[in-house]
């Protein structure tokens, strides 16, 4: 059972979850600013580790452009922390250990993984306009050269 992906044009479903201190970060919060929000497996794992360093490393210039970015996973708030202070982590990361929001997102259900079919979380990237409508709905991404992809997308 996969969840349906949100199409461009969707209303974002709003979300409040807790980052790596456990103080609740919400969507609605973020009105009036676009927000990226991605969507990835687990903390500490190498693929979402490159992600979440190209984010922090690209952090400013993408907040520069009106961008914030928040990364969802399964993971606790603890784990959070620890990913966050092993890695410097800038980026703000919510965990989702329901996987509500995973699924509200279209960012859950059955994967391939070395062939097997899995079900499990889609790396996938969405992007919300001010008014908290998608504007892009990227699913299947890769770890490795996604954040730089997204900023040639966004053109900037």
């Amino acid at each position: 059972m996969t969840s349906e992906r949100l199409q461009p044009g969707d209303t974002a479903p709003d979300f409040t979850l807790p980052d790596a201190d456990g103080t609740e970060i919400s969507l609605a919060a973020h009105k009036g600013r676009k927000v990226i929000v991605y969507f990835y497996p687990a903390a500490l794992t190498p693929g979402c580790t490159k992600q979440a360093c190209d984010f922090t490393d690209n952090l400013e210039l993408l907040a520069g452009a009106g961008y914030d970015v928040i990364g969802v996973s399964p993971d606790k708030p603890e784990k959070l922390a620890k990913f966050r202070e092993k890695e410097d982590l800038k980026v703000t990361l919510v965990g989702d250990p329901s996987k509500e929001v995973l699924t509200a997102y279209g960012a859950f259900g059955e994967k391939k993984l070395y062939g097997k079919t899995v079900t499990g979380v889609i790396r996938s990237t969405i992007v919300v306009d001010e008014d908290g409508k998608v504007e892009r709905a990227l699913y299947n991404v890769k770890a490795t050269g996604h954040v730089a992809k997204i900023i040639k997308d966004l053109g900037i």
